[in-house]
């Protein structure tokens, strides 16, 4: 196990992984149909320039790419581990920033998403990652919308064809010539003055409406 964790953290190999990976998510995109729910509410943000944060399950990182329609680049926050280096490689082969995680702990993760939300540009959360449990919605998104005054706008996406993996997350593996749905939900909006025990509201909130744009896009295959 050892080993395998040093061959995995190995720069050289992350990249030829990541390569491997961007190839294969490129014939699925190539080789499969795609289509939008509710786009006409990220649409309006994109248009006015005004920055929002996009929240969706850890387990549906694959395609995310694919439902951003801005010429400005999303920023996705990538775990410091093996395999959210790797994503952060894969990113870049799909117009995806990398936020990365740092030794210096979360203070500094949050003074990079302040940052770049300050100069308008977009941000994407994984609420339930980067290491769980399963889509339960973690406090810091929404302590991070309340501080920014920057809404969150949840989607959810499926397809036709596609296998699970057997991680913590149940990752989503879209398989070619698939039928691919992703549906936006409304934008959440965090109140400044929202009390530290209240926040469980707007988590399970955020959950359900994440969850509700996956049955939707399920309902459309």
């Amino acid at each position: 196990m050892k080993i395998k964790k040093k061959i995995f953290k190995n720069f050289l190999v992350q990249n030829i992984i990541g390569l491997i990976a961007a190839f294969y998510i490129a014939i699925v995109r190539t080789t499969s149909s795609i289509y939008f729910e509710n786009q006409s509410i990220p649409k309006i943000f994109w248009k006015n320039n005004k920055p929002f944060i996009l929240a969706f399950w850890h387990s549906q990182l694959m395609m995310i790419s694919f439902c951003w329609q801005s010429k400005k680049k999303i920023n996705i926050l990538a775990s410091s581990h093996s395999d959210g280096r790797i994503g952060a490689i894969i990113g870049k082969y799909f117009k995806l920033n990398n936020i990365p995680s740092s030794l210096k702990g979360n203070s500094f993760i949050l003074r990079s998403i302040f940052n770049i939300l300050k100069m308008n540009e977009y941000v994407g959360l994984t609420p339930d990652g980067p290491r769980g449990p399963k889509e339960v919605v973690s406090e810091g998104i929404i302590k991070i919308a309340k501080s920014t005054k920057i809404p969150i706008i949840p989607c959810g996406f499926w397809s036709s064809k596609n296998i699970k993996l057997k991680s913590w997350d149940s990752f989503l593996v879209t398989l070619p010539f698939s039928k691919c749905f992703f549906v936006w939900n409304n934008p959440i909006y965090i109140p400044a003055n929202l009390k530290d025990n209240e926040i469980s509201k707007y988590q399970n909130l955020l959950k359900k409406m994440i969850d509700d744009s996956i049955m939707k896009a399920k309902s459309k295959i």
